[in-house]
């Protein structure tokens, strides 16, 4: 693989994993594998008012799938469902070719995601890459789902 793709800066990412601790009864718990090379990321989340109040993940990824991880860590405390699902969706459409400004996406709050661009060429990598977005994204909706259900 390119040289560019597991550059030094995600390198630095997946060596500072956020969250790294499973969480104890969490309102929700998602696992994502990809077929492809087997990483996984496992995700804990509970909301509060609608928004991420606590996370905590366990990643078993290559160095792409790590970072990924490690910026989803870093951002997704006090935001929304409905923003964690268009995060996802975003990095999807990114992956999949679109141009998505990072810079400008969510007031530039995710910014660092453009780092993924030199994968886009790589398909075989997107899945591993997509692993903490799906699983942060489907928890989130299945606390939502939950505490509706609950209310």
């Amino acid at each position: 693989m390119s040289d560019q793709l597991y550059n030094t800066r995600i390198l630095r990412l997946a060596a500072s994993i956020p969250h790294q601790e499973r969480l104890e009864a969490p309102q929700a718990t998602v696992q994502k594998v990809s077929p492809i090379c087997g990483s996984r990321v496992t995700v804990d989340l509970s909301l509060e008012d609608g928004r991420i109040a606590r996370f905590g993940q366990e990643v078993r990824a290559c160095a792409l799938g790590q970072a990924a991880a490690s910026l989803v860590g870093r951002g997704v405390i006090g935001r929304s469902v409905a923003e964690l699902a268009a995060l996802r969706d975003a990095m999807r459409a990114f992956l999949a070719g679109s141009a998505i400004d990072w810079a400008t996406f969510e007031n530039g709050r995710w910014a660092d995601l453009e780092i993924f661009a030199p994968a886009v060429a790589f398909k075989s990598r997107h899945g591993s890459i997509l692993l903490a977005f799906e699983a942060s994204a489907e928890a989130a909706l299945e606390a939502e789902a939950k505490a509706q259900a609950a209310a």
